[in-house]
């Protein structure tokens, strides 16, 4: 079964024990790390015992549960836990560090957290001292189960089911509430917009408390009915090794991923890339220099898309060749309505540039504790203002300028940022770029830019600088450039350009 036309109704909890029902032996999950896969059938049994082990140590309906979980067998099963029991799961930022996890775990009033073996260092700094701690091995394991007690509370589609926290970085973390109608919505846009089917097995590099890790490769093929290979992390070495061996149809990766394997001499078996139907890129700008690289050297097609936190990943997509795909542009709608709007709410026509706003079925609840972060971010009629500038061409595909808190105001100028990324990634030694302001006595601010090089590059900043004003002109090329060995990144690998004025 393929993702239906509308998007699925029911629980997590409903579409688990359908798939187990209905395709109790096929492969839900694979580990790159050698863990035993996972059919449905497993799956559904895994996730009950998880729900039956933390209602009898006390948790009830719509608790707050934090998970310190990398990916992994255990993580799976622990996460489809919790969503199976009714609870409200909570994964925590890996990368974020201790005083973000503090304040993430007082905020989102967990009375339970669950621990991995790999995370327990990071926790031992970051434990309140009131939590319920529980070992998320022993948890898993069908040996310690106690199988005398239901498996949780049958959750409805509208009750919470996800809590997760935003990066942060222009301020402290937002908790993006989601229901199980809300989660579903988001696997069921990317399984429709990539025609997702039984008979695809996506590879899943990015970390599950991500929202692209979770919703597009968890949730959209529990939709679909495929199958996952779940990797601890992305590693370029393995990355198409993992391809191969297990069978990838499909993966979803950030920019920052697909410019490091470009720049890796690691090449694809040729199985691999004749078994691989696409690979998506998410959770920031595509650098159409980088994008077509790509294609060229391997041979396989990039979907670019958009998505976020608060949209539970995916709004635009690119459709499948061979049908148009439009380099530079995210793509349209699928699943949702897109529309840019002026300062008053107001939406725009084609080419007139503006505020991405999505409407639909994978919107947020809201955030957890903020009625006012909330109101400013939903609109009384259900526009979700995205923060991102853009405008959207005759055809319904959206191209994206930049974000709203981002923008470079020079000499009364606005430049957008990514115009200037894309200038640096046109060069060839050029890894990772990020533009960003800098006050400014004469302009009011100027443009600067960090950049991470491929071993061994001899270009100087001085030829970088000439590079990019060959393309984008004297005004907008950056004043400096600054060489970094590598630039700050959020848990899915997006580069976090805010940070970048304080760093250098």
């Amino acid at each position: 079964m393929t993702a239906g036309d509308d998007p699925p109704v029911g629980s997590i909890r409903h579409w688990i024990e359908r798939r187990a029902s209905e395709t109790p032996n096929a492969v839900s999950h694979l580990f790159s790390d050698g863990a035993p896969e996972l059919s449905y059938g497993e799956l559904l049994a895994g996730a009950e015992r998880v729900a039956r082990r933390l209602k009898a140590a006390g948790a009830v309906r719509g608790d707050t549960v934090a998970t310190f979980l990398g990916n992994s067998r255990t993580a799976v099963l622990v996460l489809f836990g919790l969503f199976l029991g009714g609870f409200r799961a909570t994964p925590m930022n890996l990368a974020a560090g201790a005083a973000v996890h503090r304040y993430v775990l007082g905020h989102c009033d967990a009375r339970v957290v669950i621990v991995g073996n790999g995370e327990r260092q990071s926790f031992s700094e970051s434990k309140p001292g009131d939590l319920a701690v529980i070992d998320a091995e022993s948890l898993a394991d069908p040996r310690t189960m106690p199988e005398s007690t239901e498996p949780g509370y049958p959750p409805a589609a509208g009750d919470p089911a996800l809590l997760m926290y935003t990066s942060g970085t222009t301020g402290r973390p937002k908790g993006v509430l989601h229901s199980h109608r809300s989660l579903l919505a988001g696997g069921w846009t990317t399984a429709t917009a990539h025609r997702l089917g039984p008979q695809d097995r996506a590879l899943c590099v990015l970390p599950h408390f991500h929202i692209n890790g979770l919703c597009v490769t968890l949730m959209a093929p529990l939709v679909s009915g495929g199958s996952v290979i779940v990797c601890p992390r992305f590693s370029v070495r393995r990355f198409w090794e993992d391809c191969l061996v297990h069978e990838a149809t499909w993966f979803s990766v950030v920019p920052t991923i697909i410019s490091r394997l470009l720049h890796h001499d690691a090449e694809p078996h040729p199985e691999a890339v004749r078994r691989l139907k696409f690979g998506r890129s998410a959770s920031s700008a595509l650098p159409p220099d980088v994008h077509q690289a790509f294609e060229t050297r391997f041979g396989v097609a990039i979907i670019e898309t958009m998505g976020l936190t608060e949209t539970a990943a995916q709004i635009l997509a690119n459709p499948l060749p061979p049908a148009v795909r439009k380099i530079g542009s995210p793509g349209i709608a699928f699943g949702n309505e897109v529309a840019i709007l002026d300062g008053g709410g107001r939406i725009l026509e084609p080419g007139q540039a503006g505020e991405i706003a999505v409407r639909g079925p994978n919107v947020m609840e809201g955030y957890l504790d903020d009625a006012e972060a909330t109101a400013k971010t939903i609109m009384p009629d259900g526009w979700l203002r995205t923060g991102d500038l853009g405008h959207v061409d005759s055809d319904g595909y959206v191209y994206v300028t930049g974000r709203l808190k981002e923008l470079i105001i020079k000499g009364g100028e606005n430049i957008a940022p990514r115009e200037i990324d894309d200038a640096l990634y046109a060069h060839p030694d050029v890894v990772e770029a990020a533009a960003f302001a800098r006050p400014c006595s004469d302009y009011g601010q100027r443009v600067e830019a960090a950049v991470r090089l491929k071993q061994a590059s001899t270009v100087t900043m001085e030829q970088l600088i000439e590079h990019c004003r060959s393309r984008i002109g004297d005004f907008r090329a950056p004043d400096r450039i600054h060489v970094l060995e590598s630039l700050p990144k959020g848990p899915s690998g997006k580069i976090q350009r805010i940070r970048l004025p304080d760093m250098i």
